[in-house]
């Protein structure tokens, strides 16, 4: 054993700390070292190599990883699981008891079971002739229409678009469960007649423009009529809606915001915007000095544009396009949406409109894609990223507890981080990018209600993207917005605190315990809390 060059024990602990710390260094190394040597003789051999496991600090972590997590929560332990309905009772009686034993009560073991069963129901309506030649014929129970009941509706509705099964699958099921049905007549009853929860989801959209203080938006491929198109989400923490188009146009984006209705207006809001997009100023004054401020639909709006010549215009930017952009953000301020509403966005193109605010997840996601080459860049890239991850953390602590005194803090370390330069230049290129984005990043400052993120959008519309792969596409209109519609109000319930199955009978007219207000109103309670 090799004696140490001096005494140990003569040493004090403020000497000892220095020799310590060396050791785990130089410890550090050395295993550092070995596991590279490992994998080179590894290799050599053609063995397998260290799997690659990705680190924690994964982009789509950011946000669970600057949580705070309480010992309470991470302990938490599961109740008492009781059955939400209502619970019917059987007694058992004990065979066999000998003489003069004692009774001692019941010992309760509750069982959950379901019965399911198909039912065929003839009703028998009085028919009366009348002297004067009138026939009368009874009506039929409320939600009866067609030769479906509500309850066989309510089961496909629930089981297609909740269940996310399919229409081959479906008719199969109820087959074996003995109903006479078909394939045709399931699909039917998945798309015809079904208005009133076509227009329900309108009127939620309304409500949520209306009355809700942020929005956040997001869009993904959907397929229709065998071609591929673009569902647009639009939500917020109380409501959900889907649209299907073929358009990924801000154009597109806009007319979505005028949630069903097809006009174009003129007023100061649609002259900001095209004096913002930079539209001509002899353009905006031809149309600011026309007297027609209000077109019913494209064709009047096409046709005023023709009149004025702008249509003939071939400069940069597009009058054609500005105009219209403007004329669309007029109509959606003239029906009373989106009043000092933050539009929560990835920085996708077509969503920079109104008060825009934009998800830090995706911008730190920037960073990690980078790729990096040398050892000095690595290092750089990681410094960046902690750096973004503590900010983040801070402006979550921030919107939790929104001081007004951390503002111009919370500002000036944002320039101090997206303003330095790192000697890599792509990253620095990356940094300056961001940076003239400050405003749409640090908007939850001045409004601390608005999501740090999208991911509530993305939650939002895996739904379709789990619908696109069961079901690759749509073939009739009626089935598309059959198929947004429901997805949307069965996200809408979730949010909501709402039974869909229970919602599905309310509307259907199935016999159901409680009623269920109409969503729109929820929706608009829930925005106003």
């Amino acid at each position: 054993m090799v004696k140490p060059p001096f005494d140990i024990d003569v040493l004090f602990p403020l000497a000892l700390k220095p020799l310590t710390l060396g050791l785990l260094e130089e410890n550090a190394r050395l295993v550092s070292e070995n596991g590279a040597l490992r994998e080179e003789i590894a290799r050599l051999k053609g063995l397998k190599g260290k799997p690659d496991i990705k680190p924690p600090s994964t982009p789509s972590g950011m946000d669970k990883a600057t949580e705070k997590r309480s010992r309470r929560d991470e302990k938490r332990r599961r109740g008492p699981k009781r059955p939400p309905a209502l619970v019917e009772e059987q007694r058992i009686a004990v065979e066999g008891v000998p003489p003069g034993s004692q009774f001692k009560g019941y010992e309760p073991f509750t069982v959950q079971d379901l019965k399911i069963e198909a039912r065929t129901l003839c009703y028998r309506r009085e028919r009366w002739l009348t002297p004067d030649g009138v026939t009368m014929l009874a009506p039929l129970p409320a939600g009866i229409s067609d030769h479906f009941g509500p309850e066989l509706k309510r089961f496909i509705l629930a089981q297609y678009h909740q269940g996310q099964t399919t229409v081959p699958r479906l008719v199969e099921l109820l087959q074996g469960l003995g109903v006479d049905i078909s394939k045709r007549q399931v699909v039917r009853i998945l798309t015809a007649s079904n208005e009133m929860f076509v227009a329900e989801a309108r009127d939620v959209l309304r409500a949520g423009l209306a009355h809700g203080t942020w929005i956040s938006v997001d869009d993904t491929g959907a397929r229709h009529q065998g071609k591929n198109g673009i569902c647009t989400q639009i939500g917020n923490d109380a409501f959900t809606f889907f649209a299907t188009t073929f358009s990924k146009s801000r154009a597109n984006f806009l007319g979505l915001l005028r949630a069903g209705h097809g006009d174009y207006a003129l007023n100061r809001q649609a002259f900001a915007y095209m004096r913002c997009r930079s539209l001509a100023g002899p353009v905006i004054a031809k149309l600011a000095t026309h007297p027609a401020r209000h077109f019913a639909d494209a064709a009047a709006w096409a046709a005023h544009l023709e009149a004025l010549g702008i249509s003939a215009l071939k400069v940069h930017p597009d009058p054609v396009t500005i105009a219209t952009e403007g004329a669309l953000w007029g109509a959606v301020a003239a029906h009373g949406f989106l009043h000092d509403t933050v539009i929560l966005s990835d920085d996708a193109g077509q969503f920079n409109v109104g008060l825009h605010a934009l998800c830090w997840v995706h911008a730190e996601r920037l960073v990690h894609k980078l790729d990096t080459f040398t050892e000095t860049a690595r290092r750089a890239k990681e410094r960046l990223r902690s750096l973004i991850w503590w900010f983040y953390a801070d402006l979550k602590a921030y919107r939790a507890a929104p001081d007004p005194k951390r503002k111009a803090e919370m500002k000036a370390r944002f320039d101090r981080i997206f303003k330095r330069q790192t000697g890599f230049a792509t990253l620095d290129r990356l940094l300056a990018r961001l940076h003239a984005n400050k405003a749409e990043l640090l908007r939850v400052l001045d409004r601390p209600e608005i999501p740090l993120h999208t991911n509530g959008s993305e939650n939002d519309i895996r739904c379709q993207v789990t619908r696109r792969k069961v079901s690759a596409t749509t073939h009739s209109d009626d089935g598309r917005d059959c198929r947004d519609t429901f997805l949307g109000l069965s996200k809408t319930c979730r949010k909501l605190g709402v039974s869909f199955w229970d919602y599905l009978g309310a509307r259907l007219g199935a016999v159901i315990a409680t009623p269920v207000p109409r969503l729109s109103d929820l929706v608009a309670a829930r925005c106003q809390a």
